[in-house]
């Protein structure tokens, strides 16, 4: 009856939450634990030079 999907939204509005919850604890931990491993090894992350959008891009060649 309603009783039931009351019941059975409600454990499921529960279950939702707490799962989502630990979905953003553990990103949250694995942020961190990269973020530092990053800021002790600076000499792997080097900045990239800047390239200009035309050297990125291939050239055009219309097909006819």
């Amino acid at each position: 009856g309603v009783h039931r999907q009351i019941l059975f939204t409600t454990v499921g509005w529960f279950v939702g939450y707490y799962l989502t919850k630990r979905m953003e604890y553990m990103h949250a931990k694995l942020d961190r634990e990269l973020f530092e491993y990053v800021r002790q090894h600076p000499e792997d992350f080097k900045a990239a030079e800047k390239k200009r959008i035309g050297e990125l891009l291939e050239d055009f060649y219309p097909v006819r």
